[in-house]
């Protein structure tokens, strides 16, 4: 009998893995690559480079799923810089779904390796497994909130300049730290007659960095009449795993909030009249839960869910709101969230409730639906363009000659005060809530401070 030869032993290599197959690949032919995306795309604007454009992306993504080019660095460095804002969205006449292409890829990204490969591992872990927590995140900033407490700010600062530049960059983020309201009771009774029943979001990071952001938006809402019910068991929405392409984490999530709020979805004991959310990055992935569960035991009350799914601007627009007394004479400029703008579509709510304030001026700024560079974990994973994008907003304020910029969104406010502050600034950053609620109790942060 003839021996095998040696050669013939030796393990074939492995066929390269198939990309791009967990999308519907007529996706890629909406693109007619008119270039009307262009001028919206804040990476574009800033690099001038066509693969660092929306259609440019489109093309990187779709030659890979074709195999007619390689996911190499480069490649894969044109679509990591993409923030995801999807303006492009907004501009596109043909109805692109690009969040859906560049999600594509990073669900098969998530599959060859660790989620935001650029962080290094504490990095990583602390994106993923502390910022999710409200009472987690609350425990890592507890020394800072000393620090700041004792005065002792800028020795603080002068010692983490010789800290790693991933751990120098996540305690410049850190924020002039308010008082902690906390726990608040699971129901809050409205204040006169009851014109709605509504459960209340109060989310992870936004609630740690910006406790007193919860507390007015329970506040305001108790003032126009609302019961507020905060379901004990509720978690993160799951958008940072979701848009790093870990959806199996984000479904876990997603599956945890619907049963936390199933009592309210429509056929539970206590329905209520909408789930409000304060937090426009969060706002776009709870209104896809049904979407995002569809393949799941959940996909009915993920759908439920999404359905009662509110941003506290808009609500409070359709609900009617009570026009505040208190005036808050200053000049205040806005800021659009992407994820409100572009990806709930939420624009004039904002700016409506700003309205109501008495001798609250409000300013135009240039480039407001121009993403401010947070982007969820962008500001760690891309830290210069990040960097590029804060400081050009920074400008932008800072012609208008406002007091205050007002934002709907964690993130933003995050970004926008890092980059003030590193001018002196001294601006009052705030979610337009916390605007009411002062215009609502006559209680003016800037008097105060």
């Amino acid at each position: 009998m003839t021996s095998t030869p040696v050669a013939d032993r030796t393990p074939l290599p492995m066929a390269p893995p198939v990309l791009g197959r967990n999308i519907d690949y007529e996706l890629f032919m909406d693109c007619v690559h008119c270039g009307l995306c262009l001028g919206s795309c804040p990476t574009y604007i800033e690099t001038g480079n066509e693969n660092d454009s929306p259609r440019g992306r489109i093309y990187l993504w779709r030659a890979v799923t074709d195999g007619r080019a390689e996911l190499n660095e480069t490649v894969r460095h044109h679509l990591d810089l993409c923030l995801e804002c999807k303006a492009c969205e907004t501009a596109c006449p043909s109805g692109v779904q690009y969040g859906q292409i560049i999600g594509s890829y990073k669900k098969d990204m998530a599959k060859l390796g660790p989620p935001a490969p650029m962080l290094n591992a504490l990095q990583r872990w602390m994106l993923f497994n502390i910022t999710p927590s409200a009472s987690r995140t609350r425990m890592a900033l507890a020394p800072m909130r000393i620090v700041q407490k004792l005065g002792l700010d800028g020795v603080v600062n002068t010692l983490a300049k010789v800290l790693p530049s991933s751990l120098r960059l996540m305690q410049e983020i850190i924020p002039r730290l308010q008082p902690g309201h906390g726990r608040l009771p699971e129901v809050l009774p409205a204040e006169g007659s009851r014109r709605a029943r509504v459960a209340l979001v109060t989310g992870c990071a936004a609630d740690a960095f910006f406790p007193q952001t919860t507390l007015a938006t329970a506040r305001v809402l108790q003032k126009n009449g609302c019961e507020v019910w905060i379901p004990r068991q509720q978690v993160c929405c799951g958008a940072l795993h979701y848009h790093a392409g870990l959806v199996d984490e984000a479904q876990r999530l997603a599956t945890t909030n619907c049963s936390a709020f199933g009592e309210g979805l429509p056929g539970g004991a206590g329905s209520v009249d909408a789930i409000i959310n304060n937090a426009g990055g969060c706002g776009p992935v709870l209104r896809e839960y049904g979407h995002l569960l569809h393949d799941t035991p959940m996909a009915e009350k993920g759908a439920a869910f999404a359905s009662k799914v509110r941003d506290i601007h808009e609500f409070l627009v359709e609900l009617g709101p009570l026009a505040p007394q208190h005036p808050l004479p200053i000049k205040a400029t806005y800021h659009d969230a992407c994820g409100l703008c572009h990806g709930q579509k939420i624009r004039q709510q904002p700016r409506q409730l700003l309205g109501l304030i008495p001798e609250l001026q409000l300013l135009p700024l240039a480039e407001n639906e121009h993403c401010c560079g947070a982007a969820g974990s962008y500001n760690l994973t891309q830290p210069e363009m990040s960097r590029q994008l804060g400081e050009r907003k920074a400008d932008n304020i800072l012609k208008t000659g406002a007091q205050a910029i007002f934002t709907g969104n964690v993130g933003c406010l995050l970004q926008i005060d890092r980059y003030l502050r590193a001018r002196q600034a001294g601006l009052w950053v705030a979610h337009p809530i916390d605007a009411l609620w002062a215009s609502y109790s006559g209680i003016n942060p800037l008097q105060r401070s």
